[in-house]
């Protein structure tokens, strides 16, 4: 492992100093960068414990939510608010990983999880990979790609993201709250992470040294009718081949609106614009949820291994719309 120093920031304004020296990384649960250091493929030459920022969850007047980013994964799952009006979101985080390391894992953290991608992995196997090693090449587009991207990839990177909690909060129209040296801004969620291009190495929109502070849950009138399902090899403890989260609200037997979002298909939770825009207005029946799929799959761009992800995502989308129209709102 390649030496580092460490420091505990105290404040907002004490972790921006600290992380401001080239090569920094922030540290919170530490449950993914400090395998990745283990290794080698971060070799940050100072780590800042961000774990005594603001962990807070803010019920605000307006019924949104404002999430501290150093709140750990167990206690927004099992935040009542959360329960009841983002059920989605708490079935999503419980979907992840193991309980001892959602009690560590921080909403921050979270969000800045690096794929799983076993070429990625394989810094000394001798496999090649473009997010480790920019211009390198990608063994993963011709090599054993079954748990790979079907939408938004690129002759430079078909990894996924593995984070379950992004995936409902890209539904849920979450806003990342961030802090730099020049202030703070305000990001939609489906712009944090970004598509692989020529540029996988870059992950996301954070400027150098930009600290996540909060993440912030608006009012969903509808949120109570959400869901989070999660189709995997086996029962616990596996990455999602695919994954949907969605919310909806009826008038009637018809689709007032909808949000739906997959994971386990592409380089970043995946906003399934298509499908939405299929729906509202429509009858909520069986055929129309099945073209709403479709709508969305349709640019899907399957490789070698991983073709049934796209039938599989199809009939998942379908499923979760079916069990929303049947839950009582």
């Amino acid at each position: 492992m390649t030496p580092f120093t460490y420091g505990r920031a105290q404040n907002v304004d004490d972790a921006l100093e600290l992380g401001a020296r080239p090569g920094a990384k922030y540290l919170g649960g530490g449950t993914n960068l400090v395998d990745l250091m283990r290794e080698t493929i971060e070799r940050p030459v100072a780590l800042v414990d961000v774990t005594q920022l603001d962990h807070e969850i803010e019920e605000r007047a307006d019924g949104s939510l404002l999430i501290g980013a150093a709140t750990r994964n167990t206690a927004l799952a099992s935040h009542p608010a959360v329960r009841a009006r983002y059920p989605v979101l708490a079935r999503a985080i419980t979907a992840g990983a193991s309980a001892q390391i959602r009690n560590m894992a921080t909403v921050g953290g979270n969000m800045l999880q690096r794929t799983r991608c076993a070429y990625f992995y394989d810094d000394d196997g001798g496999s090649r990979c473009n997010k480790r090693h920019p211009g390198q090449g990608c063994d993963a587009a011709e090599g054993i790609n079954r748990y790979h991207a079907i939408l938004g990839a690129s002759p430079s990177c078909v990894a996924t993201h593995p984070s379950d909690m992004c995936v409902a909060l890209a539904a849920l129209g979450a806003v990342v709250h961030l802090r730099n040296a020049e202030g703070e801004r305000a990001l939609p969620f489906t712009d944090l992470h970004r598509l692989p291009g020529d540029q996988p190495e870059l992950e996301t929109q954070l400027w150098p040294g930009e600290l996540i502070t909060a993440v912030e849950l608006p009012a969903l009138a509808f949120g109570a009718r959400s869901t989070y399902r999660k189709v995997r090899d086996r029962a616990s403890y596996a990455f999602a081949l695919v994954s949907v989260a969605a919310a909806l609200e009826l008038d009637g037997d018809t689709v007032k609106d909808v949000r739906i979002a997959l994971g386990g298909v592409a380089h970043k939770p995946w906003r399934a614009w298509k499908a939405e825009d299929a729906l509202r207005g429509q009858p909520a029946t069986a055929e129309a949820f099945r073209a709403a799929a479709q709508a969305e799959l349709a640019q899907a761009q399957p490789l070698r291994h991983n073709g049934f992800k796209v039938e599989l995502a199809r009939r998942t989308i379908a499923a979760v719309l079916a069990e929303l129209k049947e839950m009582k709102a």
